[in-house]
């Protein structure tokens, strides 16, 4: 069983990859995105198409074009992006005859939602959780 699709996953690999391109303020190719988070290309340029349409990037043409987030990481959160890629996030699709259950799955997809109610910035704790981690093996 999985939360997430390839949507998602390859959404938020490649909205990672643009958040820390963006202090240097330059758009960045799609084929550095894909090879970095190793994104089909193909698959990429149809998940930054739905993430520029809901205002999340910007495309730049021209030989020295590219993508780049649409504002600071700390304004973008992955809820957001998982939205825009996958829809609503919910527990099940199945709707049951059983109140109790009902109300058990509305209250886990609130749970998911606060999961995912952090910024892109955010991901800079992760990357210190990881450097720490390395840190510490031999």
């Amino acid at each position: 069983m999985t939360l997430l699709s390839s949507k998602g996953t390859y959404g938020l690999l490649a909205m990672y990859e643009l958040s820390k391109e963006y202090q240097f303020s330059k758009p960045v190719k799609i084929k550095e995105v894909a090879e970095r988070a190793a994104i089909p290309q193909n698959y990429l340029e149809q998940l930054l198409n739905t993430l520029k349409k809901d205002g999340y990037v910007k495309s730049v043409r021209g030989a020295y074009g590219g993508y780049m987030l649409a504002t600071d990481p700390s304004n973008i959160r992955v809820l957001d992006i998982l939205k825009s890629l996958e829809g609503e996030i919910r527990v099940t699709e199945t709707a049951t005859a059983n109140s109790v259950l009902e109300l058990f799955f509305k209250d886990a997809g609130e749970r998911l939602e606060k999961i995912f109610d952090i910024s892109l910035e955010d991901f800079g704790l992760y990357e210190q959780k990881l450097s720490n981690q390395l840190c510490y093996t031999i």
